[in-house]
């Protein structure tokens, strides 16, 4: 299932149970309260503050097929690249229409025309480019249209923290979020920050790249929290992206929910205490102390409530005197 199918789906389902609820109402039976929010895992085990839609779909029950996910088009500013398969119509040009492969030099074989470039352009600039050249002496004011048949150009590399790391084929104009999909989607122990690199040349061997090797290449950030922003950020060939794992903190002593907890930018120690499930009876937040990591060296530092967490810190609360 792709993340569009996804989006209309749960779109649909939404419109469902608003109708479900009005036709509850004219039967006068009365709305089901919404089930508590369950308390945090005594074992601080984490769940991403995020999600994204999978990729593959539950099972078809026996005797079922699943059905093909939806092809989206390719817009007219896609790149063709080598061993992409273009689909030309010339209209009232029967033998003229058909599909065509583009060659490992970026050329593509065409009637009339012989070799015409084509890697590199988009299909708005190569359907203009044969219209020019089809206008040039062999068909009187033809209409052309180009679309893509198969991608095979085009890929991204997605790693780290994802059920499948693997190489994504591009299917058009793909988005960050496409992309992780496609890969399963974060684990649970991932990090909300995500790394895109933009390598100056793109990987061609298949082999997963190592994005520390490229020095110069540009480097992008995304948070997935914000979903608005992950849904717009429209991947390039060859993109590496790379999502790690989520740094942590240990919290014991006087707390509910004493555990490993992923730790959130700018988190203070007031709000892991929260995120703890907050004191118990006889926690206390004076002498609160952290064993942390610093210039290679343990050391333990007092932390009042509005100081910040570090990676790593191992957090404890004592007992009240009283």
């Amino acid at each position: 299932m792709t993340t569009k199918t996804a989006v209309t789906i749960f779109a649909a389902a939404t419109v469902a149970l608003a109708l479900g609820s009005g036709a509850s109402a004219q039967t006068g039976q009365q709305p089901q309260p919404p089930a508590p929010a369950a308390r945090p895992s005594p074992t601080g085990s984490y769940t991403p503050q995020f999600e994204i839609p999978r990729s593959d779909s539950a099972p078809a029950k026996a005797g079922q097929t699943q059905p093909p996910a939806p092809v989206v088009p390719a817009p007219l500013s896609y790149v063709i690249g080598p061993q992409d398969s273009i689909r030309i119509t010339v209209f009232d040009e029967a033998e003229l229409s058909g599909t065509y492969r583009v060659e490992s030099d970026g050329m593509l074989m065409f009637p009339l025309v012989q070799r015409v470039p084509a890697s590199g352009l988009t299909l708005r600039e190569f359907q203009e480019r044969l219209t020019s050249k089809l206008a040039a002496g062999f068909i009187r004011n033809p209409q052309v249209r180009v679309e893509i048949d198969q991608y095979k150009s085009q890929s991204v590399f997605v790693m780290g923290e994802v059920r499948t790391p693997m190489k994504v084929t591009m299917t058009g104009s793909m988005t960050l979020l496409e992309a992780l999909a496609q890969a399963g989607s974060p684990t649970a122990t991932a990090s909300a920050i995500v790394t895109i690199v933009h390598p100056q040349k793109v990987n061609t061997s298949g082999a997963m790249p190592d994005p520390e090797a490229e020095k110069d290449a540009e480097k992008s950030t995304v948070n997935l929290t914000d979903l608005q922003a992950a849904n717009s950020f429209v991947l390039r060939d060859g993109d590496i992206i790379t999502v790690p794992k989520a740094e942590t903190f240990y919290i014991a002593g006087n707390v509910r929910n004493p555990g490993s907890y992923v730790l959130q930018a700018g988190q203070t120690l007031e709000q892991a205490l929260a995120v703890a499930g907050g004191l118990t009876d006889r926690g206390s937040t004076r002498g609160v102390k952290a064993n942390r990591l610093a210039n290679g060296r343990q050391v333990e530092v007092t932390l009042k409530l509005s100081d910040l967490i570090k990676p790593g810190d191992t957090i404890t609360v004592p007992s009240r005197l009283f």
